[in-house]
């Protein structure tokens, strides 16, 4: 059986210690952590030492306390928001202003190859239209009309057809999630 350089268990003082080097308030660790802030409140109001799963993540955080913040999802945010996902993991978030033609875009993943955009971390609008065009069938599909009605869709709109299949294509396991 493999060890790990985790200790066993942690003192109320310093999981309190983390959580303020991350300026974080019992409620935002609760949240991060997946639990309820009375449990933090209690883990850091306890008498003896904090022991369980959560060890190991409070280790990762003393060890590197952009964690969080590399995985916050961005408050600013356009009139819409796309999740590019593989299976059930978020690679990257575009948010869309349409009207304006603007796209932001935050990733989460450092492999290029699971991103939206590749190495592009600021993608135009047309790239960004290139790109959701990409996960809908082509505009020269053989009887586009059938497959537009099938979807009772009235013309080729790309959002529009990702809104109905979730940009899935056959041949991979990206999906797009839609936030208007």
């Amino acid at each position: 059986m493999r060890k790990y350089i985790i200790p066993d268990s942690i003192s109320p003082e310093e999981l309190k210690e983390i959580r303020i080097k991350l300026s974080m308030t019992q409620s935002e660790l609760a949240a991060f952590l997946g639990c309820s802030r009375p449990t933090v409140e209690r883990w850091e109001e306890g008498k003896t030492k904090i022991s369980g799963p959560v060890i190991t993540l409070m280790e990762l955080l003393k060890r590197d306390l952009t964690i969080p913040e590399k995985l916050a999802i961005p408050d600013e945010r356009y009139k819409m928001r796309l999740y590019y996902m593989y299976r059930s993991e978020v690679c990257t978030i575009i948010d869309i202003d349409e009207t304006a033609r603007k796209v932001k875009i935050k990733n989460f993943t450092d492999n290029p190859q699971m991103r939206a955009f590749g190495v592009n971390t600021e993608p135009s609008f047309e790239e960004y239209e290139e790109f959701i065009e990409s996960r809908c069938f082509p505009r020269s599909r053989d009887k586009l009309k059938l497959e537009l009605k099938r979807l009772d869709i009235p013309f080729y709109d790309p959002i529009l057809i990702i809104e109905k299949t979730e940009g899935r294509m056959a041949e991979d396991e990206f999906w797009i999630k839609i936030d208007r």
